[in-house]
């Protein structure tokens, strides 16, 4: 165990409380399950939110897009993917969208959304995700009833707004998204979001609910395919090679405009020009040959200066999406504030054998969980 990286931890820790009241949940280590538990169950479904309870996170991340007739439902795609979701029956008869696979959230309805099975399908990405076949997705209010249910405990949520800046009609407007959104939190009281960090690669949307709730906490996301604009035909982020001028997810922002000799820097520097409260950097660099820390090659994204510079602005950094035990360590070794992970389980047993004296959020009772799981969820039945 090294115990530089504990001292880097809690440091990082103890950093975060001038960031004000926030929850209780502030006292722990962040641990967040990507789309519920990515890696362990179908995501973005209540069973995978109830792997991620019951798994001990502190924040269940995920992300939401709105229908035609505006009802938020929590989903990652812009559109209906068929490796994900297959169609079991028209919402109503010789309705004319029928199917609906391929088709984008935002031109179908919330009727026609519950009509899919999303729980049958395993990722070959994630071998290990168990199926829940007929499952139905959920919309926000569902998800948030279930949580509920499923725990006392105040945990986080860091929800993510699916808005495409670069197709115009491939999804809501920013503008539409929070006439939506906002709403559903604030119905629900001021610690509830208090709870809730609404992030967003588009920052003219994380710029938005800020002006419109000032205290919703906001993150902003990024990746090598973000901070510049793109360049014609190329098909893999980096860090070196990038189009001329600012690109369209960060706000009409070029992060050039900024001081700081590495372009981590200089993305933390644009991310406090927004007033972002965290910075949320994907670990590996869409360059990298490789996927993980301990193979020759590694090409990460976040990096020291990065996270140097956001802690020097009071902005703390949650990086998406590491899942190898040795980017795990390099990210304590940066000094991050949280990882939004596929695997929560395993993240929490990593802590434990190897950082014990990192403080963990508990875990929700699994009794329980199941309990509201088999109250709250949604299944087609599929036994005909």
């Amino acid at each position: 165990m090294r115990t530089s990286l504990i001292a880097v931890a809690l440091a990082s820790l103890a950093a975060a409380a001038p960031l004000e009241k926030r929850w209780a949940y502030s006292k722990y280590w962040n641990v967040e399950g990507h789309r519920g538990a990515r890696g362990e169950a179908i995501e973005s479904t209540l069973p995978a939110f109830a792997q991620a309870l019951v798994s001990g996170v502190t924040t269940l991340e995920f992300d939401f897009g709105v229908t035609r007739d505006n009802k938020v439902v929590v989903w990652h795609d812009e559109t209906i993917q068929p490796e994900k979701c297959f169609d079991t029956a028209p919402a109503f008869e010789n309705d004319p969208d029928f199917p609906y696979v391929n088709k984008s959230m935002n031109d179908l309805t919330l009727a026609q959304v519950k009509t899919l099975d999303c729980g049958s399908q395993r990722l070959t990405g994630f071998p290990l995700a168990f199926t829940v076949p007929g499952q139905k997705l959920s919309t926000l209010e569902e998800l948030f009833d279930f949580v509920d249910c499923a725990t006392d405990e105040p945990v986080l949520f860091n929800i993510e707004s699916k808005i495409n800046p670069e197709v115009e009609g491939a999804t809501k407007t920013p503008a539409e998204f929070m006439d939506v959104f906002l709403p559903i939190l604030q119905a629900r009281g001021d610690e509830f979001v208090d709870r809730v960090t609404h992030q967003s690669f588009d920052w003219r949307s994380i710029i938005l609910s800020k002006k419109r709730l000032p205290s919703l906490r906001t993150s902003a996301l990024c990746d090598d395919t973000t901070i510049y604009a793109y360049p014609e035909g190329e098909t893999t982020g980096n860090l070196t090679v990038h189009g001329e001028g600012a690109g369209k997810w960060l706000a009409g922002i070029n992060i050039d405009d900024f001081e700081g000799e590495t372009i981590g820097e200089r993305v933390a520097r644009a991310a406090a020009s927004i007033k972002a409260d965290v910075l949320s950097p994907v670990a590996t660099s869409y360059a990298s040959p490789v996927a993980s820390a301990d193979l020759e090659g590694w090409v990460p994204f976040v990096n020291s200066t990065m996270v140097d510079t956001a802690h020097e602005l009071g902005i703390e950094t949650h990086v998406w999406t590491p899942n190898t035990a040795a980017i795990w360590e390099y990210l304590l070794d940066i000094g991050v504030d949280g990882f939004i992970t596929d695997y929560p389980e395993n993240v929490r047993r990593f802590f434990k054998a190897q950082y014990p004296e990192l403080p963990l959020a508990p875990k929700a009772d699994e009794l329980r969980v199941q309990k509201c799981l088999i109250k709250h969820n949604q299944v087609h039945d599929i036994s005909a």
